[in-house]
């Protein structure tokens, strides 16, 4: 007996082995090409990237984002980095440019004194920090130091309490400087340069005061001090110029509001013509000053009896009327008159022009705004 046959089975299917997609290139290169040389490349990789596995169903889609958003990171960092270079750069050719427009030396301004005159670039005065370029005051020049001090404080005093002290200091430096004040150019105004807060916390305490000239083209100095003027000369205008000064510093708050400063005000006002009527009382018996100086006493001592009222005054409006019967008793030509009996300058200043008993309404000198001759020592 035969041996049956097995049974027949069919052969099971061939198994197919199984592939991994294949890694896209260019999502680790934008990763690579963004973290070490070319970021905008890095951006472009990674884009074609997605773009591929989409396409191809390969690996590497979180790989080409992190290579993307390195990429751009990178990117944007580098065009930040090349803004500030570039702005360096434009900054240097600027300050180059200034080195080659700007006549004189550049001298750092702890070096500056009285008497130094300098340009500065586009000859802007109301910069903060402008380079000082130091030159002949026989040449043509913006500027002219009246006074190079420093600040005492150790701590920043604030803006405010900083102009107000920079204010008053200069002016007294001006008024030190130049004393006939009316022998001042109509175009020649009062700078000042001080430390910023930034400045300040870097050690610089530096107060440079100025008599600006920028506006028009100016040659030769201002100054006419103590040593260039006669003793009686000296003597006279240190009292003028103290009760201008006094004239000048009124408060800043209106009358309604500031009555009690007000009221200070006038008390120093009045202090300051006290010494103006002293001195003029005393000269009033010189054959050469004897007319303009009397009458410059009864118009000084009218002021002060105005003057007196309105620090007693207990309303605004009483203070208004002393105010203005002050100002009304005090005569520019009057002034004028003694000031050329004192060989000082008699061209009224701009400031002045205008005012009570000023017949001309303006200066008599020529139109170029300098001293129309009268002055004992001409700018």
């Amino acid at each position: 007996m035969s041996t049956p046959p097995p049974p027949y089975w069919p052969a099971p299917p061939p198994q197919q082995a199984y592939r991994e997609p294949a890694l896209n290139g260019f999502a680790l290169a934008s990763l690579l090409v963004g973290l070490l040389c070319v970021p905008p490349l890095g951006v472009v990789f990674g884009i074609v990237a997605l773009v591929q596995i989409a396409r191809r169903g390969e690996r590497g889609r979180a790989l080409a984002i992190a290579g993307l958003a390195v990429s751009l990171a990178m990117t944007a960092a580098v065009v930040f980095a090349a803004d500030r270079v570039a702005e360096r750069l434009f900054d240097r050719l600027d300050t180059l440019q200034q080195f080659e427009g700007v006549e004189g030396e550049l001298t750092p301004v702890d070096d500056m004194r009285a008497g130094d005159c300098f340009n500065v670039p586009r000859g802007d005065l109301l910069d903060e920090s402008p380079l000082i370029y130091r030159i002949a005051c026989t040449e043509v020049h913006e500027g002219e130091v009246t006074s190079s001090t420093r600040f005492e404080d150790t701590l920043f005093p604030g803006g405010p309490e900083l102009k107000k002290t920079a204010t008053d200091t200069c002016w007294k430096a001006q008024d030190a400087y130049a004393m006939d004040s009316w022998a001042l150019p109509s175009y020649a105004e009062m700078f000042y340069f001080a430390p910023s807060r930034e400045a300040w916390s870097g050690g610089d305490r530096r107060l440079l005061c100025v008599i600006g000239t920028a506006e028009r083209e100016h040659r030769g100095s201002l100054r006419k001090d103590a040593g260039t003027l006669k003793p009686e000369q000296v003597a006279f205008l240190r009292v003028m110029n103290e009760a201008d000064l006094a004239l000048g510093g009124g408060p800043e708050e209106e009358l309604d509001e500031a009555l009690p400063q007000y009221r200070e005000w006038a008390r120093e006002v009045d202090r300051a013509l006290a010494a103006e009527a002293g001195l003029l009382d005393g000269v009033k018996a010189r054959p050469e000053l004897a007319g303009p100086a009397r009458a410059q006493l009864k118009g000084v001592e009218a002021a002060r009896a105005a003057w007196q009222r309105a620090a007693k005054a207990t309303k605004p409006a009483e203070f208004q009327d002393a105010w203005d019967a002050a100002s009304g008793a005090l005569s520019v030509d009057t002034e004028k008159a003694l000031r050329g009996a004192y060989g000082l300058s008699t061209r009224v200043p701009d400031w002045l022009a205008g005012q009570p008993g000023d017949s001309d309404g303006g200066s008599k000198g020529d139109p170029d705004g300098e001293p129309d001759g009268s002055s004992s020592a001409s700018v």
